[in-house]
């Protein structure tokens, strides 16, 4: 049995529902707790120094990051995050991460030794499925989430994230941009599970590289309504909040059809939320992402339009612009790779806020023979998953010395 392999079986059961064959691994969790604890004791195996940063991230080194720093060398640093949303497929975050190791142990088999120290990696609450914004550990350590915005956001059972983080044993008070932590990273290179079906329908490449990242954002929607009784009130008399959620959805729907986009309201919070009473209020989250800055804007402004006919307010949660990852080191991991396939993602990453806050980035993409993620269904063949840790490794070889022997 390969580590790779050893290693994907380790996580397979941590934060499985047996229900629906997905995963619930939620930022600061009891499961999120048992993965980070994975994590720590694979890099303590490989003798790597592991560190945690004031928000939480953990980084484990091959080198002195520091030392090297001084120098005028930071380190080249790989890997994803190990959370999940609900319901979610196994790959979405954990290959990167796993992948991360096995490239070092791969690395180490070749006699490598880096002329650059090699970081691997483990962002936490990437996914955002448990406070609501999507990569809040990277957001946070760039300066791009506010930390007293972080601290008061709550859960479905109103737990803030600040309570959340304590109570897992993590000071909340010291969160926020590190400068430290970011000047050790002088390139990072995510390697990912494709969430769509570029490489097995155009390009039938088991790995390809990321050039860029769609523009994206998430809207909360507040829609108001009125308790009443179900059975007795007239359906002239009802102010039914739902009838918004109804007409946002749609209006969605439309607008993204109109602009070439894609608009989604996945979440949906119902007050009272009883079979037998009419909704006094909605809160829907709206999700809009396209490859044009100015198509997604005009998506989310004709959604807003509906929604203030139902009485609605609508507020941003988070924004991302397009991000384009450093041209020249595409073209040389591409290269390195023997011409793998380019393309864009319309998913959003850590590696998009890394490149946004200017850090040397780019990413692999490893084959889905599904297309699909966020689901159970999310696949990737293991000969695959072992193409991608070699192209990770030769990656990383040829920017810490030597190329790929």
């Amino acid at each position: 049995m390969s580590e790779f392999t050893r290693m994907w079986a380790d996580l397979a059961p941590v934060g499985r529902v047996a229900a629906t064959g997905g995963y619930r691994r939620y930022a600061w969790s009891r499961e999120d707790h048992d993965l980070r604890e994975w994590f720590a004791g694979e890099c303590r195996a490989r003798g790597l120094d592991l560190m945690t940063d004031r928000v939480g991230n953990q980084w484990a080194w091959w080198g002195d990051p520091d030392a090297a720093r001084a120098q005028g060398r930071p380190g080249v640093v790989t890997g994803s995050h190990l959370d999940s949303v609900p319901d979610g497929g196994a790959f979405d975050g954990p290959l990167g991460v796993v992948s991360a190791l096995a490239a070092v142990d791969e690395l180490r088999r070749r006699g490598h030794e880096p002329d650059r120290p090699i970081g691997v990696v483990n962002f936490v609450d990437e996914e955002g499925a448990r406070f609501g914004v999507a990569c809040a550990g990277s957001r946070l350590l760039t300066g791009v989430l506010d930390p007293d915005r972080a601290r008061a956001l709550t859960d479905d059972e109103g737990r803030t994230m600040a309570s959340a983080m304590a109570l897992a044993g993590h000071d909340p008070n010291g969160i926020g941009r590190d400068d430290e932590v970011l000047a050790r990273i002088g390139t990072f290179i995510e390697l990912h599970v494709e969430q769509g079906r570029h490489l097995i329908d155009l390009d039938d490449a088991p790995v390809g590289v990321g050039t860029d990242i769609w523009p994206h954002g998430r809207w909360r929607i507040d829609l108001p309504g009125e308790a009443n009784h179900a059975g007795t009130t007239r359906l002239e008399d009802r102010l039914d909040a739902m009838l918004g959620v109804a007409a946002v959805t749609i209006a969605a729907r439309r607008a993204a059809e109109e602009r070439s986009c894609v608009a989604t309201i996945g979440k949906v919070q119902i007050t009272p939320n009883g079979v037998n009473a009419i909704p006094s209020h909605a809160a829907a989250w709206l999700d809009v992402r396209g490859t044009d800055t100015d198509a997604v804007h005009a998506t989310v402004a004709a959604v807003t339009e509906v929604a203030d006919e139902f009485g609605g307010q609508i507020r941003e949660e988070s924004w991302t612009p397009t991000t384009l990852f450093d041209p020249g080191l595409v073209d040389r991991i591409a290269t390195t790779l023997g011409g793998a396939p380019l393309l864009g993602t319309g998913a959003g990453h850590d590696a998009g806020i890394l490149a946004t806050h200017g850090i040397s980035t780019a990413m692999l993409f490893v084959r889905n023979p599904t297309g699909i993620s966020h689901s159970p269904a999310e696949f990737a063949e293991e000969a695959d998953c072992l193409t991608g840790v070699g192209a990770l490794a030769d990656v990383l070889q040829s920017l810490t010395g030597a190329g790929p022997a």
